[in-house]
């Protein structure tokens, strides 16, 4: 099977490629390379960046023949996070919303049969302490969660009998990575951690948050291509592992124990976040038997502390330009490598 994936080059997709190759799947790929040059540690620490054949471009530029002699796409191309965001929502409806109805509807002319869509649970919003289902109301409270609610629905609309979506609502994403992120929860508490000895919650931490290890992520997108198709049609699938819910000052107790000599300290600016739900994984377990997560919060902190050990991430690092994707965004439009549309200049 041949699979497009776009976004191939980022914080997952640089996971999830390899995943691929290993499971057989031949691999094309689209990105823009919005975060060229932010290439974390070494191929011995975190691998390597997938070199697989791809188009570099935007996803709003997507064209039908992007999709020639593929059978299924696998999208994860986004603004991805909060922050980012609500730099510019309407650039954020735009790209992860717009481009993606837009995606889909070529894929359906192309005559692929199966997309896979990178939602998000961040679409259950200000759900409190009650556990999600795929079946709960929606409540996304950030543009980021309202783009994927909203694609969701209107790619769902366009299945048919030759087109077969499937949307999976990941949980927050952690683990190493070779395009790691330093602005998801459990990745950033190991890094300030280990560069300064605090653990530290710019929120009360009392919030909900499922976390999810980026490799587990992306056995969920395996596991769907690999499914019977009356499996997933048109399905959502919350992804991660019910256990692994938690507070985040309980991630931040995780942090505590497996850096030594660390200490958890609040931000002064530390306040409520709205954001917060729990998360049911029933579904995804039970329905898809290739779904087999390996990894949980403690493994995947352990993993991290190692490898910033060995590669020495400061504090000036990973709250600066080349790895803060706002900073490095925001840079790149001023130094016109790209236009106020996150479009690449001249390319």
């Amino acid at each position: 099977m041949r699979v497009l994936v776009t976004g191939h080059r980022g914080y997952i997709g640089s996971v999830m490629v390899p995943m691929l190759l290993a499971e057989g799947f031949e691999v094309f790929g689209i990105d823009s390379d919005l975060y060229e040059g932010s290439n974390f540690g070494d191929q011995s620490t975190t691998g390597v960046v997938p070199n697989v054949p791809y188009a570099r471009k935007d996803i709003r530029d997507a064209t039908l023949s992007d999709f020639k002699d593929c059978d299924a796409v696998i999208h994860l191309a986004a603004l991805s996070n909060d922050p980012l965001g609500d730099l510019d929502p309407s650039l954020t409806y735009e790209i992860n919303h717009q481009a993606s109805v837009k995606l889909a509807t070529l894929a359906k002319k192309a005559g692929i049969e199966r997309f896979v869509f990178s939602s998000s649970c961040s679409i259950y919003g200000a759900a409190g302490s009650e556990m999600a289902t795929e079946q709960s109301p929606l409540n996304p409270i950030t543009p980021y969660g309202i783009s994927k609610m909203r694609s969701e629905q209107d790619i769902s609309k366009i299945a048919s009998s030759s087109f077969s979506p499937t949307f999976l609502r990941s949980s927050t994403a952690y683990g190493l990575s070779p395009m790691i992120r330093f602005d998801i929860v459990l990745n950033n508490l190991v890094a300030w951690a280990f560069a300064t000895g605090s653990v530290m919650l710019k929120s009360d931490g009392t919030a909900w948050r499922p976390i999810v290890h980026c490799e587990d992520m992306s056995r969920a997108f395996i596991a769907v291509l690999k499914a019977p198709r009356d499996l997933v049609h048109n399905q959502a699938f919350n992804v991660g592992i019910t256990s692994e819910n938690f507070r985040v000052r309980e991630i931040a107790e995780i942090v505590k124990e497996t850096v030594p000599g660390s200490k958890v300290q609040f931000a002064n600016t530390a306040e409520p976040d709205q954001r917060s739900y729990r998360v049911d994984f029933a579904k995804i377990t039970q329905t898809l038997k290739d779904f087999k997560p390996k990894w949980n919060a403690r493994l995947g902190a352990k993993q991290l502390y190692d490898a910033y050990k060995k590669v020495g991430v400061t504090l000036e690092e990973f709250e600066g330009p080349k790895y803060r994707r706002v900073t490095s965004l925001q840079n790149k439009i001023k130094s016109g490598v790209l236009d106020t549309t996150m479009r690449r200049k001249n390319s």
